[in-house]
């Protein structure tokens, strides 16, 4: 990359912000726009586009009006629906697999025979088609177990059943709620990691390891929810741990894109447990997590824009350097989240504290006047020496505001610091 260029971020959640916010620290960049993005990323000097991000031809259109160099893509639907072929299709450069690829979020059934085929370490589970085969496969599985819908579901497909009669009744439920397709899974027990691999046909790069945290409520109560927080980086994982998963994990994966020719150019998001046995996989996604990415890519000292566009140009991709400090980031949603969030409440002021940074997602109406718009609204991040000292900073902070029909977790970090607040 020698001149300045201009790229498009498609995609409108706290993930894609911290993204933008990445690109733009990058000497490279020259714009970034973000398609539909939301009007709390105007305030870090973004241009939002009213774009859908399932719009392929009024996303295309808008490249060529603005001579955008490349897009990247930030949410799974847009991969699954065909993008990355749509844009291929007339030579636009763009960062994410292709639709055949991103059936490894897109189905789970694909994905685990995927890493059955190619020996990746992950529960054992079986796909039914029908609830009458599901009930009699049922019989194979110890109490809990995990079910869980093949298709997208925004992080909030799985049901962890404690008992057969629960089980069933889930089962049940899903074929009349008109699933055409269920997995069942042994359930694993142990500390789960997040790991995302930039890979291209030639190359990978693993980014900082970080852990999120699904369960709506404190003590990993409640339902799942797409992530209420996270932190990285994850200093009880030990070395020899982390070793292993990239030996018993990532290698066999990146090494089963190659071998399936999946044409891969984008993330590889591995979910890992880390049980009494070692490593195994719970999920792959194709693209970046959120809320992971906003406590990511702040400890990124080496240039994200750079090693995308060297990902996208099937180039030798840089090094990565990351930053000693650590980053926490706190999920803030409305109430009623995942299931019937409330819409329109009033948000604080959050440009008073410089050690405090805000990615934005459902949110509407101007700056400084946003109002929360559903599900999850948005990520209070802080970035310290510690685990703790962030934890320390998101807290104290989040204290001192008051919030109109909101909720978040009090102990994102627990698990690295033992404290909650």
């Amino acid at each position: 990359m020698k001149e300045k260029i201009k790229v498009l971020v498609v995609g409108s959640g706290g993930r894609e912000h911290a993204i933008c916010k990445s690109f733009l620290k990058s000497q490279y960049i020259e714009k970034v726009y973000c398609a539909p993005g939301n009007p709390g990323m105007k305030a870090d000097g973004i241009e939002i586009t009213a774009i859908s991000e399932l719009d392929f031809e009024g996303l295309k259109e808008f490249v060529k009006e603005k001579a955008i160099s490349w897009t990247f893509v930030g949410p799974e639907d847009a991969l699954v629906a065909g993008i990355v072929n749509s844009f291929k299709k007339e030579n636009l450069k763009i960062f994410g697999p292709n639709a055949a690829a991103a059936q490894l979020e897109g189905s789970k059934d694909t994905a685990l025979q995927f890493m059955r085929t190619y020996q990746v370490p992950t529960a054992a589970f079986a796909a039914y088609n029908s609830a009458a085969n599901a009930l009699k496969g049922l019989q194979q599985f110890d109490s809990p177990v995990v079910i869980k819908v093949d298709g997208l579901a925004a992080g909030k497909g799985v049901t962890i059943a404690q008992n057969i009669e629960q089980a069933q009744a889930k089962i049940n439920e899903l074929f009349n709620d008109g699933q055409k397709k269920i997995v069942l899974e042994e359930f694993l027990e142990g500390p789960e990691y997040s790991l995302f691999v930039v890979v291209n046909d030639k190359d990978y790069r693993i980014l900082p390891v970080a852990q999120d945290h699904k369960r709506a409520y404190d003590a990993d109560k409640g339902p799942n929810t797409g992530g209420m927080g996270a932190y990285s980086p994850v200093p009880q994982l030990a070395e020899t741990d982390y070793q292993r998963m990239l030996t018993e994990v990532v290698e066999p994966s990146i090494n089963g894109l190659r071998e399936a020719r999946l044409d891969y150019c984008g993330i590889l998001y591995i979910g890992l447990i880390l049980t009494a046995k070692g490593p195994k996989v719970i999920e792959y996604n194709v693209r970046l997590g959120d809320p992971e990415t906003q406590v990511i890519l702040p400890r990124l000292r080496s240039d994200f824009a750079e090693l995308i566009d060297a990902c996208i140009n099937n180039k030798k991709l840089p090094e990565i350097s990351v930053s000693p400090t650590a980053c926490l980031g706190v999920v803030i949603a409305a109430n009623g989240y995942p299931q019937k969030p409330i819409k329109n409440q009033q948000l604080p002021d959050f440009s008073d504290y410089a050690k405090i940074t805000v990615d934005y997602a459902n949110v509407k109406g101007e700056l400084p006047n946003l109002r929360g718009n559903g599900g999850r609204i948005l990520t209070v991040l802080s970035e310290d020496r510690t685990i703790a000292e962030a934890q320390a900073g998101v807290y104290r902070y989040l204290e001192k505001k008051v919030f109109d029909n909101c909720f978040y977790r009090k102990d994102i970090g627990k698990k690295a610091t033992g404290t909650t607040y």
